[in-house]
């Protein structure tokens, strides 16, 4: 079993069947489509954190990028595993705020994607986690950042994280804004509870 005391992970070891078919029906460019048009056409290296099962990750991988996919979750990994095995994807068992594994390789990376994730970090760890992904930042790399905004579903640890605190806390670590928008939620459930997206992206 999962332990419970990697930050933001609650309830999803928990629930990891039922969302991890949901995950597998949310496509990457309706997910994607307000930030699509900054993604690096080139090949590039991307370092997908919170990667779930994967569906960002390979759909990256197709395009050509090398792609490591950090997911904590042991469910989600074998999922994912299973599911995108053609996909040239590294799997990585390791976490926010201190991405130990992650760092431990001084590597460098050309995007970063954060995707409905933040806000699942208390403050104290935002702060830490930001300073953790700016390191992993080559300089002119791209971080992606998504926050979701609306109820909480049950069992979930989830913060209210404004998009400008995100922004803030980004220029803090010398990452300049690039982009932020608003965006619903493509998953009809969290629409009709009240669900919608800030989509935020930086430049080192």
């Amino acid at each position: 079993m999962e332990p419970s005391i990697v930050p933001g992970t609650e309830g999803y070891a928990d629930n990891a069947g039922q969302l991890i078919a949901r995950y597998d029906s949310v496509a990457f460019l309706d997910k994607y489509r307000p930030v699509a048009h900054l993604l690096p056409t080139r090949a590039s290296s991307v370092l997908d954190i919170g990667a779930g099962t994967g569906g960002d990750a390979a759909c990256l991988a197709s395009l050509g990028h090398t792609v490591v996919a950090l997911e904590p979750i042991a469910a989600f990994r074998a999922a994912g595993m299973q599911a995108h095995a053609p996909a040239n994807i590294e799997w990585v068992n390791d976490s926010l705020p201190a991405l130990s594994a992650i760092g431990a390789r001084q590597t460098r990376y050309d995007l970063i994607v954060v995707a409905a994730v933040w806000m699942h970090l208390a403050a104290e760890e935002r702060m830490e986690a930001m300073g953790n992904i700016s390191i992993l930042l080559k300089p002119g790399a791209m971080l992606v950042m998504s926050l979701r905004h609306g109820p909480a579903p049950e069992g979930r640890r989830i913060f209210d994280v404004s998009a400008s605190e995100t922004a803030e806390l980004a220029m803090r670590h010398q990452l300049k804004v690039m982009l932020h928008t608003q965006a619903p939620s493509v998953q009809l459930q969290n629409r009709q509870a009240g669900v919608s997206w800030s989509w935020l992206v930086f430049e080192k």
